[in-house]
């Protein structure tokens, strides 16, 4: 294969890589004396086919690159598999552990067009369900527009002081102090937020009842679905973030009443009727990415009239306007409305979890590069395994950014490789 095929195909599909100017070189190095030998291996950039080093950009908004948003759910799917089912350095027994899938909504910031469970909507139609007008305001001269971005930018704080009250509520119907219960249990979970036709933010999250030391301990005796979910109510009842003052009026902020609970059963239980672990990865994954490209725009505002180019829907360009305008405010800086307007006044992370929930994005992104690094070694003919285990290698680099994206011809042959049958990667189950 021609080495510019072989560099665009290690880009995996990504249409828009970082260009990075610069050289690497890595020397043997003695342990025992610290003697630095000659180098071993030399990379220069603008000995490269492509005259620059091509590494993928990790967008994960599809609209943005769908390689890479193919990768990051992915990723996603399996973090969150490993926390359900065990794997990748966690252990099979957390499928014995207490654990629940819940949605958590937005309140209501007027009515607006929708798909009841029986009967019409408020408009008097029944709307399809491709419909473009579910999620937009009945009367977007009453819809509170203000509050739905100001909701949006404050949910995550909201989700923070959901988690202490979780917490609370756990310890008082476990008969414990707040200070005892990290000594008998832990709450473990991980998190998307998607945007609901309405353009409000809302959670899915599956919630986990470890031992203290996470889910490689049993929990106690006393920890249940049942005790989970209930303080899962009650928490998120009483979790209020109280919000800004704007003339004259006080904006206070909870979740909606809207709250789903349902218990994690495994795969072998109900005949593969009940909620399997498998169906709550796939669709947490799948929001992963969802989340972050159902937003109307994937990149910021520099000018307010920029929308007038983008033919907006008239409810999201309104949102985007109302974060524009709040973002003017000196007493609402600390929001950053402006920097966040793309994305309905949402600043906080579309996927986050606990520390003990199960692997991380770094570890299975590492994990990816080292295999991949392996069979390059092996496509070289090099010995993959260390010659000497005194020795170590040393890595001098030194790169600087040199823009984004491929010229014509690299985009081609990039588009020449997508048919192309790939050796697999570690991302499926036998990486487990």
């Amino acid at each position: 294969m021609p080495g510019i095929l072989r560099q665009l195909s290690g880009l995996g599909g990504c249409t828009r890589p970082i260009r990075l100017a610069g050289h690497r070189t890595e020397h043997q190095v003695d342990t025992t004396t610290g003697e630095i030998g000659p180098a071993l291996r030399r990379l220069d950039s603008a000995e490269l086919p492509a005259g620059d080093l091509l590494v993928r950009c990790g967008n994960r908004r599809t609209t943005r690159c769908a390689a890479c948003a193919e990768t990051y759910r992915r990723d996603t799917f399996h973090l969150i598999t490993a926390g359900l089912r065990g794997g990748k350095g966690t252990p099979e027994e957390v499928t014995t552990h207490p654990r629940v899938f819940a949605t958590f909504t937005a309140p209501s910031f007027g009515p607006v067009h929708n798909r009841p469970g029986t009967g019409a909507c408020r408009c008097g139609r029944r709307h399809a369900a491709d419909d473009p007008e579910l999620g937009t305001p009945l009367d977007p001269d009453r819809y509170d527009y203000e509050s739905a971005v100001l909701w949006n930018a404050h949910a995550g704080m909201l989700w923070r002081r959901f988690t202490i009250h979780l917490r609370r509520e756990i310890a008082r119907r476990a008969g414990l102090t707040q200070r005892e219960l990290p000594e008998r249990a832990r709450v473990s979970f991980a998190k998307v937020a998607e945007y609901q036709k309405r353009g409000a933010v809302h959670f899915h999250a599956v919630i986990r009842l470890d031992g203290p030391a996470g889910g490689e301990t049993r929990p106690p005796h006393w920890a249940s679905a049942v005790l989970l979910g209930d303080a899962i109510r009650a928490a998120a009842s009483r979790a209020v973030v109280p919000g800004p003052v704007i003339d004259g009026r006080t904006h206070t902020f909870a979740f909606g009443r809207q709250l789903d609970i349902r218990t994690i059963h495994g795969p072998d239980l109900d005949g593969g009727q009940a909620l399997t672990d498998r169906a709550v990865a796939a669709y947490i994954a799948k929001y992963a990415t969802k989340g972050a490209e159902t937003a109307t725009l994937d990149r910021r505002l520099r000018f307010v009239a920029e929308l007038a180019g983008m033919n907006l829907p008239p409810h999201a360009e309104r949102l985007i306007r109302t974060a524009w305008t709040l973002g003017g405010r000196k007493d609402l800086a600390h929001l950053r409305l402006r920097a966040w307007a793309h994305m309905l006044g949402f600043r906080g992370h579309f996927s986050t979890k606990t520390r003990r929930y199960s692997t991380t994005l770094g570890a299975l992104r590492t994990a990816r590069a080292q295999w991949r690094r392996l069979q390059a070694a092996i496509a070289r003919g090099d010995d993959p395994q260390p010659v000497d285990s005194e020795e170590t290698t040393l890595v001098l680099a030194h790169w600087a950014y040199a823009g984004t994206g491929l010229t014509p011809t690299e985009q081609w042959l990039s588009a020449s490789l997508a048919d192309t049958p790939t050796t697999p990667t570690p991302e499926g189950d036998n990486a487990r």
